[in-house]
C-alpha cells in the first residue's frame, strides 16, 4: 500500500509552513471554514500528473503577500521522496523532484494514484463534457501513468495545429502532417487506454450487487479507436478536417471531444436525470469500485481524497462510506469542520485540528 507518511507545505495558499506525520489509514483533517484543510488536499493532488483537484493556475497557488512560488514534499511509506514547487521568477512552471533529481510531473504517477472527490464534482454530470473527461483521465491515470504523457504531447499537438491552421498565409502542408500524425499516435493511445479503463470499471461495477452507493453503467461518446488502425485513421480525418478546423478556430475531431456517458443501472436512467443525492451517490461508487480497480492491477491502494463528503451524505451512506473505506484499506484524506459528522469512526485514524483561519484570506 503507498501513502504519505509525512507532507511538507511552504508558501501553499494560506500555508506559510505546514508539516504533517500522517498514518496510513484514515487522516481526518478538521478545523473552522477557511482554516486550510481543502489547501492540503490541492497539495496532496498536485503530487501526480496534471493542475490539481481545483485545476487552479499555478500562481494561483502561491500564498498571497508571500516570496511569492510555492513548495510541496513529500515522503511515501514505501521510502519515495517526492516534491513540486515554483519559483518567484517563472511563478507558471512546474518543478519537480522525485528521489532528490529532477523529474517530470508525468513521471509522479508511477509512485502515486491518487483519486478525489469534491463538492465541485456533484455537479459533474449536469456540466459539459470537458469536467466528465476530466474525471474519466484522473482514473486512467490513476491505472496506467503513461496517459499523462499521451495526454500532454496530444494537446501539444492539437495547441501548435490550431495556430498553424490560422496563419493568414496558409499553413505549411509538411509541418501540419508531422503535427497530425503526432496527434493520432497519442491520441489513438488515449482513446485506447479510456476504453480499456471503462471497460474494466463497468465490469466491475455491473458485477456489484445493489448497495447504498448506485451502480453505474458506463460507456464512452465520441471519437473512438479501431484497433491497430486507430492512429491512421485519426491522421486521416484530422487532414481531411483543416480546413473546416481552420475556419473554427480550433480542432473539431479527436479523442479531446469525447464524453463519458453515465447512468443509473438500477434504474436504467442517464446520471443527469436522476437526483442530486443518486448523483452523489453514483459518483461515489465509481470512485470506490475504481479505487478497487487500481489495487488490483497495480498491486498498491490508490489515495483517496474526500472533500466535506461527510456532510453531503445521509447518515446511512455516511456510516456505509466509512465502513467501506475501513475494509478497503488504503490512505485517505477527508476533510470536515466538524468531528460529529463523520460518527463513530470503524478503525483508528490521524486527526488533525487545523488552527484558526489567518487573518490572510486564502486564495
Amino acid at each position: 500500500m503507498t501513502a504519505l507518511a509525512r507532507l511538507t507545505l511552504t508558501d501553499f495558499r494560506n500555508h506559510a509552513a505546514l508539516t504533517l506525520t500522517p498514518d496510513a489509514g484514515l487522516v481526518l483533517l478538521t478545523g473552522l471554514n477557511g482554516s486550510g484543510k481543502t489547501n492540503i488536499l490541492e497539495a496532496v493532488s498536485l503530487l501526480a500528473p496534471g493542475r490539481g483537484l481545483r485545476g487552479a493556475t499555478l500562481s494561483e497557488m502561491a500564498r498571497s503577500n508571500g516570496p511569492g512560488g510555492f513548495a510541496i514534499s513529500a515522503r511515501t511509506g514505501d521510502d519515495h521522496d517526492l516534491g513540486t514547487a515554483t519559483l518567484a521568477a517563472a511563478p507558471e512552471r512546474r518543478q519537480v523532484r522525485i528521489n532528490g533529481a529532477n523529474g517530470s510531473a508525468a513521471t509522479l504517477g508511477d509512485y502515486l494514484a491518487i483519486l478525489w472527490v469534491t463538492p465541485a464534482m456533484d455537479r459533474i454530470f449536469l456540466e459539459g463534457a470537458s469536467a466528465r473527461r476530466r474525471f474519466l483521465d484522473r482514473l486512467v491515470l490513476a491505472r496506467e501513468p503513461a496517459h499523462a504523457s499521451h495526454a500532454s504531447r496530444y494537446e501539444t499537438a492539437m495547441r501548435a495545429r490550431n495556430k498553424l491552421l490560422a496563419e493568414p498565409d496558409g499553413a505549411d502542408p509538411g509541418w501540419l502532417a508531422a503535427l497530425e500524425a503526432g496527434m493520432a499516435e497519442h491520441g489513438n493511445a488515449m482513446a485506447a487506454a479510456r476504453t480499456r479503463t471503462v471497460k474494466r470499471l463497468s465490469e466491475r461495477l455491473e458485477a456489484q450487487s445493489e448497495g447504498p452507493f448506485a451502480r453505474a453503467g458506463l460507456s464512452l461518446d465520441g471519437w473512438q479507436p479501431s484497433g491497430e488502425e486507430g492512429a491512421a485513421a485519426l491522421a486521416a480525418e484530422l487532414r481531411a478536417g483543416r480546413g473546416r478546423d481552420a475556419a473554427a478556430g480550433r480542432t473539431l475531431a479527436g479523442p479531446h471531444r469525447s464524453d463519458l456517458a453515465v447512468i443509473h443501472l438500477g434504474k436504467g436512467q442517464p446520471a443527469a436525470l436522476c437526483s442530486t443525492g443518486e448523483q452523489k451517490a453514483l459518483l461515489l461508487g465509481i470512485v470506490l469500485a475504481h479505487a478497487d480497480l487500481v489495487a488490483e492491477d497495480r498491486r498498491t491502494r490508490p489515495i483517496l481524497l474526500m472533500d466535506e463528503v461527510a456532510a453531503h451524505l445521509d447518515p446511512l451512506r455516511r456510516a456505509a462510506l466509512l465502513a467501506r473505506l475501513a475494509d478497503a484499506g488504503g490512505q485517505v484524506w477527508m476533510t470536515g469542520t466538524d468531528l460529529v459528522a463523520f460518527g463513530p469512526l470503524p478503525t483508528p485514524a490521524t486527526i488533525i485540528e487545523l488552527g484558526d483561519p489567518s487573518p490572510e484570506p486564502p486564495q
